[in-house]
Formats: C-alpha cells, sequence, structure tokens
C-alpha cells in the first residue's frame, strides 16, 4: 500500500505541472482529493490494517494530500501571472487612422510658401481690435461711409472691435517696423453678415502689404501674377478691375475665372462668370502720412483676399458654411 500512495502521488504531481488552466487544476483536485478521489479511497483501505501500518499508512496519505494541495496552489499562482506575448519587430506596425489638416489650413500653408518664395515675412496679429487700428489709421475716420458696409462686431463701442478685416495689422506693422519690409498674414475677421452660401459672419482673410522706396502698382501686379500662376496654374484666367478702397488710391480688384460654371454664371460667382478673389492697391497717401512717412520718398502696396472663396475653389466646396458647420470630412 505503500507503493500505491507514493505512485498515485507522484502521479498526480506529475499531471498537475502539466496543467494548462484552472479549470483542469480543479478537476485534478477533485480526482484526487475530491470525496471519490483516488487517495480518499486509499484512506477508506486502513481500517483493514494493523495497528502499526495504520500508523505509518496515515501518515504517508496525508504528506501526500498536503503536497498535492500545495503543489495545485502553486500551479494556480504561475497560472495568473500575465505571459508577455511574442513580439517580432520585423512585422510592420498597426497604421492607426489620423485626422488631416482643415482645408483653410492647407490653403494658408501653401500660401505662406508661395509668398515666402516671394520675399515676404509672415506675422500675426489680435482678433480683438481697438477702433484706431482697425478703422481710423487706416484712413476710415469715424464718419466714412465705407464703415457702415463691413458692420462691425463691437466688443465694447465705440473703441474695440473684433477686426473686420486683416488690414489692422497693416496698421500695426507701419507702426513698428521700418521700410523696406513685405508681410503676409492670415486670419479669422467678423462681420454682421447675412449667412449664405458665399457669406458668413466668421471668415478668414489673407491679407499682405510691402514697403519702401521706388515701389509701385508694376510691382503690385507682378506679386499677385506670380502668386495666381503658382496657385491656380497657368491655365486660369484672371483679370484686373478698377476698385475703390479706402486703405489704397489708387485701387484694383482681381477676378478668377469660375470652374463651378466655366464663366457662364452660377450661385458661386453670383452669375457673373467670375469671382472677387481680392482687392489691392497702392497704400493710401493718408496712410502713410498718419505713420510719418514722405508719400513722395516712401511708397507701399497692400492686398486682401477672401480666403475661404479661394478654398472653395481650390477643393470644389460650393457653400462656404459647410467649413465650419463641423462636417467630418473637411
Amino acid at each position: 500500500m505503500r507503493e500505491e500512495i507514493q505512485n498515485l502521488k507522484n502521479e498526480a504531481l506529475a499531471q498537475i505541472m502539466e496543467a494548462k488552466d484552472s479549470n483542469e487544476l480543479e478537476g485534478l483536485r477533485i480526482a484526487y482529493l475530491g470525496r471519490n478521489g483516488k487517495l480518499t479511497k486509499l484512506i477508506k483501505e486502513i481500517k483493514g490494517l494493523s495497528d502499526s501500518e495504520k500508523k505509518e499508512v496515515g501518515r504517508l496519505i496525508n504528506e501526500s494530500k498536503n503536497a498535492i494541495f500545495e503543489t495545485i496552489t502553486s500551479k494556480k499562482n504561475q497560472l495568473k501571472v500575465v505571459k508577455r506575448e511574442w513580439f517580432d519587430p520585423t512585422i510592420p506596425g498597426k497604421k492607426y487612422k489620423i485626422g488631416k489638416l482643415h482645408p483653410t489650413t492647407q490653403v494658408i500653408n501653401e500660401m505662406y510658401e508661395i509668398f515666402k518664395h516671394l520675399g515676404f515675412s509672415i506675422i500675426e496679429g489680435p482678433e480683438i481690435e481697438s477702433d484706431v487700428y482697425n478703422f481710423e489709421k487706416l484712413n476710415l475716420p469715424k464718419d466714412h461711409p465705407a464703415r457702415s458696409l463691413q458692420d462691425a462686431l463691437y466688443i465694447e463701442e465705440p473703441d474695440v472691435v473684433l477686426r473686420t478685416h486683416t488690414s489692422s495689422v497693416e496698421s500695426r506693422a507701419l507702426e513698428t517696423l521700418k521700410p523696406p519690409f513685405r508681410v503676409v498674414v492670415a486670419g479669422k475677421c467678423y462681420r454682421y453678415e447675412n449667412v449664405n452660401a458665399t457669406n458668413n459672419a466668421m471668415f478668414y482673410q489673407f491679407q499682405g502689404f510691402a514697403v519702401q522706396k521706388g515701389i509701385s502698382m508694376a510691382d503690385l501686379k507682378g506679386a499677385l501674377y506670380s502668386f495666381v500662376r503658382s496657385f491656380f496654374g497657368e491655365k486660369r484666367e484672371i483679370r484686373f478691375r478698377c476698385k475703390y478702397y479706402p486703405e489704397v488710391e489708387p485701387g484694383a480688384g482681381l477676378d478668377l475665372d469660375c470652374l463651378f460654371c466655366n464663366k457662364k454664371g452660377c450661385s458661386v460667382c453670383k452669375g457673373r462668370g467670375w469671382i472677387e478673389m481680392l482687392g489691392s492697391g497702392m497704400i493710401h497717401p493718408n496712410i502713410l502720412r498718419s505713420f510719418g512717412y514722405d508719400p513722395k520718398k516712401i511708397s507701399g502696396y497692400a492686398f486682401g483676399m477672401g480666403l475661404d472663396r479661394i478654398v472653395m475653389d481650390r477643393f470644389k466646396i460650393s457653400d462656404i458654411r459647410s467649413l465650419y458647420n463641423g462636417d467630418i470630412k473637411y
């Protein structure tokens, strides 16, 4: 019987060490230590032994039970340890979907690159602006009729306003920078507008200006031609028209042929076949004088364009509202 007990013990320990999970361990516990287990059945046979044999066999059975129980407990603890998965560094990693830059941001970055090659620097300015920098220093005194066309949104009347154009950065640059300089700036502007397919109360503008001795309208047209050809391509048609802007004299508008209707007229171009892309001109002498420059010695040009219309043209977007309504495809 001693040999049988030892064989059962060795058999049980071997099976426990090969167990793959806790369910298999529980099955082994029941098979050997349960009510009808193999070791339990040997206990029932002790009563047929002599007194001296009972003591010896009982000790062996208890030692075997304890050894089996301790081995099961140890094996359970081993199975609880999380095994590290095998890793092959040569296998390509998982590709996670990431977002893309908004169309407006993409266009701004591309335009910045073009103008940097034309010798322009990049600056920024505040969106909450004073009436002085947004209007008065730009040849727009309080009684100027152009103010009503811009429908400013005031934070504190009459001095603190959400900028209605990026020209406010031009007035700040004229105050702090010294000629010669060429600068571009892009940013949000705000006006009280009736929202429709081509207009919004919040919109982006792109402003550029250059100030130096002897600069002329020819330099302005050359810079704009270079930009249009680089950004829109050689095949796009453009035209200049005489336009009035209080910040410049003389003033000119640059129009681009409408791709949405092939110059036949549609809601985007308002039936004209052309989309007005920007306003431009020579910086008004009054502005130069207000910053201490003699217009006979120092001149400059400026241009400003609605970025949203350029974005719409680039990505064939027919409604400006879709750019800022949270549509995830943009």
